[in-house]
């Protein structure tokens, strides 16, 4: 892997690129405004989370199935033009593997397991998502480009920014991590 590609949590942006860790194992670290607080009720509450990622109610016990509800148009606005091949919902059978208020969440769906680890940087918060179980390169790069793209939309919601176009943003992303990624 290329020096581009690494990351070290001392130097963590709100635009940093995620990396792969194992072959089917991609890391992602964002520094985002706290307190640490703020940032777990945007992973856990559904109507925070749906501003950035999915809606969906999740029972914090191990075990606990829920589903997240993507309605990625819902996003910005404008919403940009949806690709091709992508539903206007998408629905997905989830549940909690690990919830440890606030500083540890992991739960499994189909694309495999997620885990997000809070971590207090003063008035700011690293949060790391290892998204494991990856099917597949194809796969990888769209993951990427997704969790980066709601990434960005978390940090400019936190920040009280406009966030970017979501399907534009998706698009470049995912011709970014096209290249940055080994074949």
């Amino acid at each position: 892997m290329n020096d581009t590609a690494t990351l070290d949590t001392n130097t963590a942006r709100l635009d940093a690129y995620g990396v792969l860790i194992e072959p089917a194992t991609l890391k992602i670290e964002r520094l985002l405004p706290g307190p640490v607080e703020r940032i777990w009720a945007y992973l856990t509450q559904s109507e925070l989370r749906r501003l950035w990622l999915a809606s969906g109610d999740m029972p914090m016990k191990a075990g606990a199935p829920f589903e997240l509800v993507w309605r990625n148009e819902e996003l910005s606005d404008p919403p940009g033009k949806r690709p091709e091949g992508f539903p206007e919902e998408q629905r997905m059978e989830s549940h909690v593997i690990e919830a440890e208020p606030p500083h540890r969440l992991t739960f499994a769906w189909r694309q495999g397991e997620v885990s997000f680890q809070l971590t207090p940087k003063g008035d700011q918060v690293l949060l790391t998502i290892i998204h494991r179980r990856i099917s597949d390169r194809a796969n990888t790069v769209m993951i990427g480009a997704g969790w980066h793209m709601h990434l960005n939309i978390l940090a400019a919601r936190l920040s009280n920014r406009k966030p970017e176009t979501f399907w534009d943003g998706w698009s470049r992303l995912r011709d970014d991590y096209d290249r940055r990624l080994p074949a």
